[in-house]
């Protein structure tokens, strides 16, 4: 008997609190409510250069919007390496207004791309990285190595 009305308590306890909670979570949001401070929303996380030749355009843009509801800084940007080189706008980004984030890639460097370029900015989750990826491939039709001219060591001429 002691079992049963242990058991019938501890069956009313637990139904009580997830009532309780489901009702009133403090913890969830409404989807609708703008995002309180500075929000910054890419088109896309990843800068693809694709397949390219050596020494190809090594300037890509990415576009991104401040979806918040104050001005966004970014405070910073580096590129994983020196051979990934991004450029950002210096002036704060107002609530609803478009700008873009410029990389630059050297492209005379031969084989696969993957890089990262991360963004610190003002707000609350503060950081955000960017892929870059592609592949640098020899132009066709071109040696890398010029052919070699007739000189004195190596037995030309007279």
């Amino acid at each position: 008997m002691k079992k049963l009305i242990l058991l019938a308590l501890l069956f009313g306890y637990t139904a009580t609190a997830v009532v309780a909670q489901s009702d009133n979570d403090p913890l969830q949001t409404e989807e609708t409510t703008p995002a309180n401070g500075p929000k910054m929303e890419f088109e896309a996380m990843e800068v693809d250069y694709g397949t390219i030749e050596q020494h190809s355009e090594p300037l890509r843009s990415l576009s991104f919007t401040n979806t918040g509801t104050e001005p966004l800084v970014i405070k910073n940007a580096r590129g994983s390496c020196g051979c990934t080189v991004p450029i950002w706008p210096k002036e704060p980004i107002m609530p609803g207004e478009t700008s873009q984030i410029d990389i630059r890639y050297a492209t005379n460097r031969l084989g696969k791309i993957n890089k990262k370029v991360t963004l610190t900015t003002n707000e609350a989750s503060g950081t955000h990285v960017i892929k870059v990826l592609g592949k640098v491939n020899k132009p066709e039709g071109g040696d890398a190595i010029p052919a070699a001219t007739p000189n004195i060591i190596s037995g030309s001429g007279k």
